[in-house]
């Protein structure tokens, strides 16, 4: 688990671009996958995960309940690439960890960033990838040593444990930052 690494290896890094948005789904949401049209369904109907690199945005501005909101975008994403309804115990609790991990890196940038600008969501069929941009100078670390019975200071701890990997990119010049964190896609 890597907080210098910007991206993870074999990454292009941060999604750039809107990708060809079709439009935006909610205040501020945009699905850069081209919204359900990209989903597939099996021949008894039932949805299928979708196949190439899906990816969604949410932008934080004027907003307020940041955190609901971005776990709510983040549960509609995995409705739309399959993860949910889960068909299984693993399933289910992978995608709990996405919401999870959305949570935490969305806290983080409202409690030591000046609250967070965008959150971005990208999948294929083997990594999710999440992003939340913030205009902080700070640098997200696990606390360490880690201490279960403290209270507070958990969040960067929880990602590491969760995910594949993650980091911290920032981009020459301009203010705040990108953290970003991978998750595996279910079985």
């Amino acid at each position: 688990m890597s907080t210098t690494r910007p991206c993870s290896p074999g990454d292009r890094g941060p999604e750039s671009g809107d990708g060809g948005a079709s439009g935006v789904s909610a205040a501020g949401a945009t699905p850069v996958d081209g919204g359900a049209s990209g989903d597939a369904a099996s021949p008894d109907g039932a949805s299928l995960a979708p196949t190439g690199r899906q990816a969604r945005r949410l932008s934080f501005e004027g907003e307020s309940g940041v955190v609901p909101l971005a776990r709510d975008f983040a549960r509609q994403a995995l409705y739309a690439w399959g993860w949910l309804p889960a068909a299984s115990a693993d399933r289910r609790a992978a995608a709990e960890d996405v919401l999870l991990v959305v949570s935490e890196l969305v806290t983080n940038a409202c409690l030591h960033a000046e609250g967070p600008d965008e959150l971005r969501i990208s999948c294929d069929n083997k990594v999710l990838r999440i992003e939340v941009s913030d205009r902080g100078a700070g640098q997200p670390a696990p606390r360490t040593p880690h201490r279960a019975g403290r209270p507070g200071g958990h969040g960067m701890f929880i990602v590491q444990r969760l995910c594949l990997d993650w980091g911290v990119v920032r981009t020459p010049g301009v203010a705040g930052k990108t953290v970003w964190a991978e998750l595996g896609a279910p079985a």
